[in-house]
């Protein structure tokens, strides 16, 4: 399994290998694949960010996925190169991930006040 930072070289491993026919659906894969992960990037990282209520973490997570997303549209609608917007979006991605590993985000917690119980 690899990201999709890695994907010039698993293709490169994949022609090597002799699945170089697979090309034909790169133009699918941009116009497809890589928005529907985008969305669910996003998504995840929302739904995270209220979860554990780290309004930094979640912004920074959601810029990535937002990065891609508008990238693969421009590519896949308008035809523009936005390569630079999607690696920087992969890289930020790639960023927040290893920190998520590092770091591991906590619920941040209020206290529960039980009204009317005896303890």
């Amino acid at each position: 399994m690899g990201c999709a930072a890695c994907f010039p070289a698993l293709g490169s491993l994949a022609a090597a290998l002799g699945l170089g026919f697979l090309s034909q659906y790169e133009g699918p894969f941009i116009r497809y694949v890589l928005p529907l992960f985008a969305i669910l990037g996003l998504v995840a990282n929302l739904l995270g960010g209220l979860r554990h209520r780290n309004w930094l973490r979640m912004f920074l997570g959601m810029i990535g996925p937002m990065l891609v997303l508008a990238a693969a549209l421009l590519m896949s609608l308008y035809g523009t190169r936005a390569e630079w917007t999607l690696y920087v979006g992969l890289i930020l991605m790639v960023a927040v991930s290893v920190w998520d590993l590092v770091s591991p985000p906590r619920r941040r917690h209020v206290e529960n006040i039980r009204v009317g119980s005896v303890s």
